[in-house]
């Protein structure tokens, strides 16, 4: 009899050992990807120029010698940014709203056409400036466009699936390419923008974006832009 009763002794230890143990490795899983609110997002979709920057030197030469004008405003983007939980009631204020914080990087190709360009034109005598057309073939001159943000964002219905978000407002940083006539190619501004995801397997979300950025111009060229497209994003 006593040697059964240490046997259930011994057995009843272990069980309550066995149990602790598979508490606490429960406890020091690490939250769901929901739960800490981070994610990486890539993105692609449309954009447009509220101006086309035709009639310039290095787009399409059209002052003084050019051809052709390349003045199409529409064209695509790709990219990616990185989201950053901040607060989780956005800091008190909101209960199941995530403050995050987004650093972006998007490539933009702007629809360019086939002109007379840069690439046609060397250093000569002959007036005006002393240009002068060295080929009769036009090339397609690329018109591209970097911009690197950083900006807050709100992100609603903590967890659905769904949730709604918005950017109240955030910093940009531009490139555009080719430069201007000044040769300036650096601008600066702000941009607003909101959309949605939808989580469709654990970490994995799809999403819908639209922004708008507002540019200073300080090219002298009109950078200001709009865009809209889908993302996929990856949350951790």
């Amino acid at each position: 009899m006593r040697v059964r009763k240490v046997v259930r002794n011994i057995g009843m230890w272990g069980a309550g050992v066995a149990i602790a143990a598979v508490l606490g490795v429960a406890c020091a899983q690490p939250a769901s990807a929901e739960e800490i609110g981070n994610m990486i997002a890539f993105k692609g979709g449309f954009m447009r120029l509220n101006s086309n920057r035709a009639d310039n030197l290095f787009t399409d030469a059209r002052n003084p010698l050019g051809a052709g004008l390349n003045d199409n405003q529409n064209g695509w983007y790709v990219g990616a940014w990185l989201d950053l939980a901040m607060s989780k009631d956005a800091w008190g204020m909101m209960n199941g709203t995530w403050a995050v914080g987004e650093i972006g990087l998007q490539f933009n190709r702007i629809a360019s056409k086939v002109v007379t360009n840069t690439a046609n034109i060397g250093v000569g005598t002959t007036p005006p400036a002393g240009l002068q057309v060295t080929s009769t073939t036009p090339s397609r001159q690329q018109l591209t466009m970097v911009t690197i943000d950083i900006a807050p964002k709100l992100k609603f219905m903590e967890g659905n699936a769904f949730r709604p978000w918005l950017i109240p407002v955030g910093l940009d940083i531009h490139v555009i390419s080719p430069p201007s006539n000044q040769t300036q190619y650096l601008d600066v501004g702000v941009q607003f923008g909101a959309g949605f995801e939808w989580q469709v397997w654990k970490a994995f979300k799809l999403g819908m974006d639209a922004r708008y950025h507002l540019t200073a111009n300080m090219t002298n060229t009109t950078n200001s832009y709009f865009q809209v497209g889908p993302y996929v994003g990856i949350a951790f």
